[in-house]
């Protein structure tokens, strides 16, 4: 199965939009305020994802460019949709995975990109 044509398109969706931090690290959710950021979380400007608004994303401190993405689905939303990391640590990835299985309503799975074949 050929999965490289998938992360090359988000790749340049991730280079030729703008992103925008709308919640920055340490912040709380908007709704959910006992729900802190551990990661700046924003969009891809002039995108659009499953809700209609621009394709999520999550920024870490990382070098490591979109080597993951985050599928999430749920219950009180009765949607799913992904989330792109962009240059998180393996401990920011860590992190992201928690916040989006904190409760029984809403699940991730992390898909991770597999290396490129030497």
């Amino acid at each position: 199965m050929e999965e490289d044509g998938y992360w090359r398109i988000l790749d340049g969706l991730a280079a030729t939009s703008t992103i925008v931090i709308d919640r920055p690290k340490g912040t709380s959710h908007p709704r959910y305020p006992d729900s802190i950021y551990p990661v700046d979380y924003g969009y891809l400007r002039d995108t659009a994802s499953m809700d209609g608004s621009g394709i999520d994303v999550w920024v870490g401190t990382g070098l490591c460019g979109i080597d993951a993405i985050i599928c999430v689905a749920e219950l009180v939303k009765g949607d799913s949709e992904i989330k792109i990391l962009i240059d998180c640590t393996e401990e920011e990835k860590r992190l992201i995975f928690g916040v989006h299985n904190e409760t029984e309503n809403m699940k991730g799975v992390l898909v991770r990109r597999k290396p490129p074949r030497s």
